[in-house]
């Protein structure tokens, strides 16, 4: 299966879990465990850092937009609200 799959899956099997808080702490608190686990295995730490190298890309001014979050021809009259 591809991890497309496996998601689509997953959320199928957790679905009838979705209104039962009690059911849904301990989904959560598995999958937090799965991810503890994960990270005691491989040593990974997701986002491991991200926060300093984002300081530093300020520091050097490359946090910039690189699309124009505004165009020329945007005509607000002309939408629907």
């Amino acid at each position: 299966m591809t991890a497309i799959q496996l998601r689509a899956e997953l959320f199928r099997e957790m679905s009838p879990l979705l209104d039962n808080e009690s059911a849904m702490t301990k989904v959560i608190a598995f999958v937090k465990g799965l991810a503890v686990a994960q990270k005691k295995e491989t040593g990974i730490v997701p986002r491991d850092g991200w926060a300093a190298a984002a300081k530093q890309a300020h520091a050097d001014g490359e946090d910039k937009l690189m699309v124009a979050d505004i165009f020329e021809d945007e005509a607000m009259g002309d939408w629907k609200w």
